[in-house]
């Protein structure tokens, strides 16, 4: 009921506590508040190596980490716009069962 946005999706407010909560499309676009890039990366995402996480400030004012792409780390600079897109995470286990989920990038002009 306060109107903090909260992403991923929870159970719960993590400000007020409240549990009628309601469900929002999030904007695609953003801009990048603060970056790393992650050079030693846990086991799972070993070659995957260099590559950055990102806190993003959404154009609707919530925040979330995400991972960049598309851009190289010498690229990247606090403040720059992002937008959402849909790609491979990593291959999990010996089956090599590939995750996906949304990653930011400099928007295609």
């Amino acid at each position: 009921n306060c109107g903090k946005i909260s992403y991923p999706p929870r159970k719960a407010c993590p400000r007020c506590g409240s549990v009628n909560l309601e469900k929002i499309s999030l904007p695609k676009r953003g801009k990048v508040l603060s970056y790393t890039v992650i050079r030693a990366p846990p086991r799972a995402y070993l070659k995957y190596s260099p590559y950055i996480v990102a806190l993003i400030e959404l154009e609707n004012g919530a925040k979330i980490l995400a991972q960049l792409t598309d851009v190289e780390p010498e690229e990247v600079k606090s403040g720059m716009i992002v937008e959402a897109v849909f790609r491979r995470y990593r291959e999990q286990g010996e089956d090599g069962i590939i995750e996906y989920g949304i990653k930011f990038r400099p928007p295609i002009t």
